[in-house]
């Protein structure tokens, strides 16, 4: 029996840890799946233009096929906080307030997403939270948002785990649960200290729509796909629910091939990354829609045993990822890096997958699965065979494997 004195001092310290703990813990326990602004739109965002991006979100089968937020991106606001200090919605693009549009948002049974940045201006040039944390904060939950997005720019002096650490805090303090996400671009590592602090953190610089090299937009050169993809097996193992590891927001509809989309999409799911459409959900192509809302390959970035993949084989171009899921189940995307169509023969008893993270340890000479293909959506055979596979350039084929 514990003593009432110490079990007036148990209470108090429960309270206080709940009180400022670092964020709302039982958010994104899978990756969060929804659409940002920022790669089709930029700042040039206005209400009767996103009532009717969020009127596609729904028709398209976006939230059907299980994206929820809806986030605005820089340049929501006025270049000027008023006489108190607040930030002020641009009353030309929001003449009816941003309170209305975001119960625009909720009333379609999607949640609102929202941005600032940590320094003193954000990356376009607005007021940035530096110094109004708190007032942000409240801010925000007044107007009923469940996804902020904290960038990194003029952040000049700042100590980066303090700065979203303080952010952190203040939403805790403000009392509406929101996904925190965090755009430091990967510089101080936040895969090593932000865990306790948000619930996705960017692993690298911003994506572009290439597949591979680099994305030249004329004043700075972008990250592709496959660039952002050949550094996250280093932070593999700070990934899993509530705490993800953020690739950057899908190009998907952005200029690339259909291959390359379709590659870039289920490189993303084997990540167990975010999935943010950032295209123009008002003009997507058949293509583009069927590989944004394929719900089998959706499935594998959702799945509730949340382990980042790994690439686990190289060879003449070919490249083989390999993601543990639930019910010891596994997918497998076969990747043609190169410029040329191949043929690929693959003899799984040749190849025992091990993985440590996981604990997984399989060898297909004594352990057989049947094998289907999440883009063809038919059962291909079973492991006890060699996988025949022609793959076109940039192309995946990507199956799930199911023990017999």
């Amino acid at each position: 029996m514990i003593k009432p004195f110490l079990y007036t001092v148990f209470i108090f310290f429960l309270t206080v840890n709940n009180l400022f703990a670092q964020k709302f813990e039982e958010l994104a326990q899978t990756p969060p799946m929804g659409f940002n602004t920022w790669n089709t739109f930029q700042t040039n965002i206005n209400e009767q233009m996103l009532e009717s991006m969020v009127n596609s979100f729904i028709s398209s089968g976006m939230k059907d096929a299980g994206y929820q937020y809806f986030v605005l991106d820089d340049g929501w606001m006025a270049m000027q906080r008023d006489s108190s200090g607040n930030l002020v919605p641009d009353p030309k693009k929001f003449p009816n307030g941003m309170r209305k549009f975001v119960d625009y948002v909720h009333a379609k049974g999607l949640k609102f997403g929202i941005y600032n940045c940590a320094g003193t201006l954000t990356c376009g040039g607005y007021p940035g939270t530096r110094g109004y944390e708190y007032q942000d904060a409240r801010f925000y939950a007044s107007l009923g948002v469940d996804y902020l997005k904290y960038d990194w720019c003029n952040t000049d002096g700042l100590n980066a785990k303090e700065a979203y650490t303080t952010m952190s805090k203040a939403i805790k303090v403000a009392g509406r649960p929101m996904v925190f996400s965090l755009c430091e671009w990967g510089n101080h590592k936040p895969w090593e200290w932000a865990a306790n602090v948000g619930h996705i953190w960017r692993t690298t610089g911003d994506i572009g729509a290439g597949f591979d090299g680099v994305v030249n937009k004329g004043t700075w050169s972008a990250m592709s796909v496959m660039g952002i993809a050949d550094k996250q097996a280093e932070m593999r193992q700070y990934s899993g629910p509530g705490h993800w590891n953020d690739p950057d927001m899908l190009e998907v509809g952005n200029g690339m091939t259909y291959n390359e989309d379709k590659a870039h999409f289920s490189l993303w799911c084997m990540l167990a990354a975010p999935l943010m459409a950032g295209n123009d959900l008002r003009k997507m192509s058949e293509q583009t829609k069927s590989i944004l809302t394929n719900k089998d390959v959706i499935a594998i970035d959702q799945d509730i045993l949340g382990i980042e993949g790994f690439r686990y084989l190289t060879l003449d171009g070919l490249e083989i990822w390999i993601k543990p899921l639930a019910n010891n189940e596994l997918a497998i995307c076969f990747l043609n890096r190169s410029e040329k169509h191949k043929t690929i023969t693959y003899n799984w008893q040749e190849h025992p997958i091990k993985d440590t993270l996981s604990g997984i340890n399989i060898d297909f000479n004594t352990s057989a699965y049947k094998i289907y293909d999440l883009w063809l959506k038919k059962t291909l055979g079973k492991t006890n065979r060699a996988f025949k596979a022609d793959i076109g350039v940039h192309d995946v084929v990507m199956v799930k494997l199911t023990k017999l």
